[in-house]
C-alpha cells in the first residue's frame, strides 16, 4: 500500500531522528533528487541517503525539531530546527571540517516533493554562517548598541 504526502514525511523524519539509513532510504525514490546550501546537491538514493548521513558522522546527536509543516498536494514545506554535537567530521565542498565539539541549533526551511508516497526532491534551506558561527569558525556578530 501506498504512503500518503504526510505518512511518508512523517516516516522520514522519524527515521533521520532515529538515524535510520535504512528506514530512510525506504522512503526515497530512486530518482530523488536533493539540494543545500553551497552548491550541494545530487540525484538518486544512494546519493540522498549518502548526503542525509554525513550529518550523524558530523553531529552523532543529530535531530531535527520541526515546527510547521505545510502539505499542499504532493508538496510540504517544513520549517524546523536542526540541533546537534559537533563531534566528527563535516564535509563541506571547502573541505572537511574537523570536529569543534560545539552544539548548534540552527533554524532550516525545507522544501519537498513526493510521488508515489514517495520522495522525489529535497531542497533545503538554511543559515549557512549561522552555523559556521555557533562552530566557532566565523566571528559572532558584535552587538548593537
Amino acid at each position: 500500500m501506498t504512503m500518503t504526502t504526510r505518512e511518508a514525511f512523517e516516516r522520514g523524519t522519524d527515521t533521520f531522528n532515529a538515524h535510520d539509513l535504512d528506514g530512510f532510504a525506504e522512503v526515497l525514490a530512486d530518482d530523488v533528487v536533493f539540494a543545500a546550501p553551497g552548491g550541494i546537491g545530487g540525484e538518486g538514493k544512494a546519493a540522498c541517503v549518502e548526503f542525509f548521513g554525513t550529518w550523524y558522522s558530523a553531529f552523532s546527536d543529530a535531530h531535527v525539531e520541526v515546527h510547521s509543516a505545510h502539505f499542499i498536494d504532493d508538496i510540504v514545506i517544513e520549517a524546523g530546527t536542526f540541533c546537534g554535537t559537533h563531534d566528527g567530521v563535516l564535509p563541506t565542498p571547502s573541505g572537511d571540517v574537523p570536529p569543534t565539539g560545539r552544539a548548534v541549533s540552527v533554524p532550516y526551511i525545507h522544501t519537498l516533493r513526493y510521488r508515489d508516497g514517495l520522495h522525489v526532491s529535497f531542497n533545503l534551506l538554511f543559515d549557512r554562517l549561522l552555523m559556521l558561527e555557533q562552530l566557532g569558525l566565523a566571528p559572532a556578530p558584535a552587538a548593537i548598541g
